[in-house]
């Protein structure tokens, strides 16, 4: 009698755990399919919004990873396990984790942000933590710009995120910035006169707007003009070293004299 009893005892238990184990993988089943599913629609919903296709993919991962982790700790409360435990322990190593790759994290942060609002795109010539040149690359944790003098640089997103960034590519064009120092002798309107069509014969030069050739300041030497041609971003140094040499050559053909300057000498 007492063995049909443990007999019984024992089919009745391991018929509980099969009926267990059986709801844990209906809902393992079901909890991976809905959460493949939510992610389907959100990456759909992301999508028809134009958001950046890496910013989506990497979303979507984070996601899932963090959905699975809450579909596991079900399924062990289902079976009667203690997860406080297990939930406190996650949160414990998600902090361990967090602290060791606080830089790692805020670069994928700012990498989020830069792909969501789109200060500038690979292939603009910008100014950005403390780095000018082209965007190559937009990454999650950086960016990798290659300068003027051909090197590549690879700069931490935080470090762009949290600086002043300059698109020189957004606008249509940009000015080019130089002086030309004038003796005292020299007139400054005439010395304008013969800059202004110098500058417009340069190739890639605008028409509109045209050239600028003012009087900046005065200084010991004699007039200072501000010469400002403007440009296209990409014929930037061109017009840059060119202007330089016009206004050598005209300055030249003008025959003026050397700017110097006039030191006072005091009676000893």
């Amino acid at each position: 009698m007492m063995g049909n009893v443990n007999t019984q005892y024992w089919a009745e238990l391991l018929v509980g755990i099969g009926l267990k184990i059986l709801g844990a993988i209906v809902v393992w089943v079901i909890g991976r399919w809905l959460i493949g599913l939510a992610m389907r629609l959100l990456s759909a919903g992301l999508t028809r919004q134009h958001v950046e296709a890496t910013l989506i993919r990497y979303l979507i991962s984070f996601l899932t990873i963090a959905l699975n982790i809450v579909l596991v700790v079900a399924i062990l409360g289902y079976f009667g396990l203690e997860t406080t435990s297990f939930a406190a322990l996650l949160a414990g190593a998600g902090l361990a984790i967090g602290a060791a790759w606080a830089g790692l994290l805020s670069n994928f942060a700012a990498g989020a942000f830069l792909l969501m609002f789109r200060p500038f795109k690979v292939g603009d010539y910008i100014l950005a933590g403390g780095v000018e040149g082209t965007v190559h690359e937009i990454g999650l944790f950086t960016t990798t710009i290659h300068t003027p003098d051909n090197v590549v640089a690879i700069v931490g997103n935080t470090k762009i995120f949290g600086d002043n960034i300059k698109n020189y590519s957004t606008n249509p064009y940009r000015r080019v910035e130089l002086l030309a120092q004038l003796a005292h002798s020299v007139d400054p309107a005439d010395a304008v006169t013969r800059l202004k069509p110098a500058l417009a014969q340069i190739p890639n030069v605008l028409a509109t707007p045209a050239p600028d050739v003012e009087i900046l300041s005065f200084n010991e030497r004699g007039p200072l003009l501000a010469v400002r041609p403007y440009c296209n971003n990409a014929h930037y140094w061109q017009v840059y070293f060119d202007t330089n040499a016009t206004i050598r050559r005209t300055f030249g053909a003008a025959s003026y004299p050397v700017a110097e300057a006039h030191i006072a000498h005091r009676a000893a």
